[in-house]
């Protein structure tokens, strides 16, 4: 199969993911991946509803947005994505969501506040709010990055609108959407009784760096 083929397959058994981990709703939210080894994005079509995703019906587009392969229109968010790989180059894959909880704090322009251990292990701090930025265009795709260069969280909040995630795979960026939706449902339901403490910034770093180094297989 080649990598073409290979990215088609992922990024449509991750898009039911996504729809099986309560994220997306209708046909609203994305995914894409980077083809390894090449200039090229695998990413959906537009207005396409979840459960009607084939690998066949990706849409393959350069880093410029331009279709490459495919009958069908990619995704209105596709300058946005191809925008984030051009100037992020470590990245392999990005999710955008408008999930309930994560994005409750987004219309607000609230960063989520490090609280919680299990944040501050897939987040390495705050979760942050990135500006407001109209659809269709690069301007999401440049608040995303300028936010995200500032922090070491794979996850913003883009103000008034929803969630990107990035990752180095498509699959870590989906966990970060996943993990990010769970510490903003989490923080909101902690809020109910009260303003949670900070964690200090000391144990945060020791948590991500243990998190990051050492946890899991190696």
């Amino acid at each position: 199969m080649s990598a073409v083929a290979e990215a088609r397959s992922l990024v449509a058994e991750l898009h039911a993911e996504l729809v099986r981990s309560g994220l997306v709703v209708w046909t609203m939210g994305n995914l894409s991946a980077r083809v390894p080894g090449e200039e090229l994005i695998v990413i959906k079509p537009s207005g396409v509803g979840y459960d009607a995703l084939t690998p066949e019906s990706m849409v393959v587009v350069d880093l410029a947005g331009a279709v490459v392969e495919g009958d069908l229109a990619p995704s209105s968010d596709t300058a946005t994505h191809a925008y984030i790989y051009r100037e992020l180059h470590h990245v392999g894959g990005i999710v955008h969501t408008h999930s309930t909880y994560a994005t409750a704090w987004a219309a607000h322009g609230l960063p989520i506040p490090c609280a919680l251990t299990g944040q501050a292990d897939e987040f390495g701090g705050d979760i942050p709010v990135g500006p407001f930025a109209r659809i269709g265009g690069e301007e999401i795709g440049v608040g995303v990055v300028e936010t995200l260069r500032a922090s070491r969280s794979p996850a913003v909040l883009m103000r008034s609108h929803g969630v990107f995630t990035i990752g180095a795979s498509a699959r870590d960026a989906l966990k970060a959407a996943v993990m990010c939706e769970d510490t903003a449902r989490t923080m909101l339901l902690a809020r109910v009784l009260g303003e949670p403490p900070r964690l200090d910034q000391a144990d945060v770093d020791a948590l991500y760096a243990r998190y990051q180094n050492v946890y899991g297989q190696r």
